[in-house]
């Protein structure tokens, strides 16, 4: 009887609690969901625009200007954009609203004008900030302040990029590697859901590829998918080095944010008319399709990588998860001619290895392989997160996540940023 009783007080509070976060999971994927759409709209506009007009290119530089001065007018500490989202999380540091207008102008403007930076960044920030204003005036305990920035997250990256499952385990796992938050699962994976729904009956389609017919599992592909995620592996990590290479040479050579951000445009168009092309500017979903249609240049990850790194140096806005799934992608698709494997299953491979590589995140890895591809490649996917976690180390495209767990001891051991 006692044990009954006890049963029946558990399921009451969890009960409780499942009733609550139904409906705040609700409100922030309303919320987000409306707020992200929006933003998804205006993507599409100045893409159109960016390629009906190939001469908004030369205004790059002051698209520049207006966004340095845009955040010094209102407040340079939020400049830090992504970082902030996760710091906040981490430490219960507050994410002021203003972001979500700050982040989304200004990457409607890095893209109008060809900076080469993506938008699930963007999403992130949009999420979080949103998140945190509502946990505020919900009036809500300060311990759930956590899981409605992380709800956030998930439900704008889920509304952008079309992989509701994945977004909502990426933003759990995202902030501190080795701890994943389980009290957010319900709340995260229901706002998710939420927003990616409003995002489908707005019309905003899903990321996914046909990577056409896949080998069966055996010993013969499995080995080469092996070297062709450890070398995409290495590719990721190199992406990571030089942004944070290219962004510490900029500080340094261009103390002032003007001059800083001017010659990133500068050098953007530079490098654009040199190449011929604009493939290398916006977010790089060309460049991933490309692959798959078999019609990518062997040295389009380098490239991509140096358009990135150069955009982001001069703090222009957007982000850097599109940009790592093209790079991965195009170092996949040519590791398919030098290990005679199917270019379709390497192409996926690769950005799985590259993502996962730059995120730490092998679970959210996984499932946006699976969401993106398809189940049938599920081990080649499996093989691939496990090398590229491991292999990577401990780079990231975000300077505050944190380790709280050795990749290569069974053992807690704080790491640090």
């Amino acid at each position: 009887m006692e044990l009954l009783k006890e049963h029946l007080r558990n399921y009451r509070t969890s009960l409780s609690v499942f009733i609550k976060w139904f409906f705040m999971s609700m409100i922030i994927g309303i919320s987000v969901g409306i707020v992200s759409i929006i933003f998804a709209c205006g993507m599409k506009f100045v893409t159109a625009w960016f390629h009906s007009f190939p001469w908004l290119i030369y205004l790059l530089p002051l698209g520049g200007i207006l966004i340095v001065a845009m955040y010094k007018i209102l407040d340079d500490k939020y400049k830090s954009g992504t970082n902030l989202i996760l710091v906040s999380i981490q430490s219960d540091e507050t994410v002021p609203l203003i972001i979500t207008p700050l982040i989304i102008l200004s990457t409607l403007i890095t893209h109008l004008f060809g900076g080469s930076l993506g938008r699930e960044g963007a999403a992130l920030q949009i999420g979080g900030s949103i998140g945190d204003f509502l946990s505020k005036h919900l009036h809500i305990k300060k311990s759930d302040h956590k899981i409605f920035v992380m709800c956030g997250m998930s439900a704008a990256f889920s509304a952008l990029f079309g992989t509701p499952v994945a977004a909502a385990v990426f933003a759990l796992e995202v902030t501190t590697i080795g701890i994943f938050h389980y009290s957010a699962l319900f709340p995260s994976i229901f706002s998710s859901v939420v927003a990616h729904q409003m995002a489908v009956f707005a019309g905003i389609g899903s990321e996914t590829f046909n990577i056409g017919p896949i080998p069966d599992f055996n010993l013969y592909h499995g080995i080469r998918i092996m070297l062709i995620a450890i070398i995409c592996t290495e590719i990721g990590v190199l992406f990571c080095l030089l942004l944070h290479q290219t962004e510490h040479f900029f500080q340094t050579r261009f103390k002032n944010e003007y001059v800083r951000i001017i010659f990133s445009g500068l050098l953007i168009i530079a490098l654009t008319l040199i190449c011929g092309t604009r493939d290398y500017n916006g977010t790089g979903v060309n460049i991933i399709q490309a692959c798959f249609d078999g019609q990518c240049v062997p040295y389009a990850f380098l490239l991509k990588i140096l358009f990135t790194a150069i955009t982001l140096a001069g703090n222009y806005k957007g982000g850097e998860i599109v940009p790592s799934f093209a790079i991965g992608a195009s170092s996949g698709f040519i590791m398919a001619a030098l290990f005679h494997t199917s270019p379709g299953i390497s192409t996926a491979c690769g950005m799985i290895a590259v993502f996962c590589s730059v995120t730490n995140c092998p679970i959210a890895s996984l499932i946006i392989g699976l969401e993106m591809f398809g189940f049938k490649g599920l081990d080649y996917y499996m093989i691939t997160v496990a090398i590229a976690h491991l292999l990577s180390g401990y780079h990231s495209l975000y300077k505050t996540q944190k380790f709280a767990v050795s990749k290569t001891e069974p053992v807690l051991k704080d790491i640090g940023k």
